[in-house]
């Protein structure tokens, strides 16, 4: 096990999400979920399009069924018009699709509809 993980630097301040969302307590769905998200298999179209609509970082960390996604982008990123954006790019809905399957929610939901934004209670600079 890790003892922590190196991020990102960059010159100045970016702007963080942190999102939540729970997939189906299924130790083989889980399984699957986490390949599709591997290096070897995640869809290449899916990750430049995360860039293309601004998002400098992104990461999932996982405990149980429970996922937790932190996201990095600029002071000027304006969520919803990014997230608009993505809905619309090439095979987007078809990964929505496919990952839906793992995922504990509403058959045909958006990402944005999947992931929910989690609020900051603590911090410590």
């Amino acid at each position: 096990m890790e003892k922590g993980y190196r991020v990102q630097e960059y010159k100045g301040p970016v702007r963080r999400f942190c999102q939540t969302l729970d997939l189906k307590d299924d130790p083989a769905l889980i399984e699957r979920y986490k390949r599709a998200h591997s290096k070897q298999e995640a869809w290449p179209e899916i990750l430049a399009g995360i860039r293309q609509v601004g998002i400098l970082e992104m990461e999932i960390y996982i405990l149980g069924n429970r996922l937790f996604m932190i996201v990095e982008a600029p002071l000027d990123f304006d969520w919803d018009k990014a997230m608009s954006e993505l809905s619309q790019l090439p095979r987007q809905q078809e990964w929505e699709d496919y990952v839906s399957l793992f995922q504990a929610s509403k058959p045909g939901a958006s990402s944005a509809e999947k992931w929910q934004m989690m609020e900051r209670m603590f911090y410590l600079y």
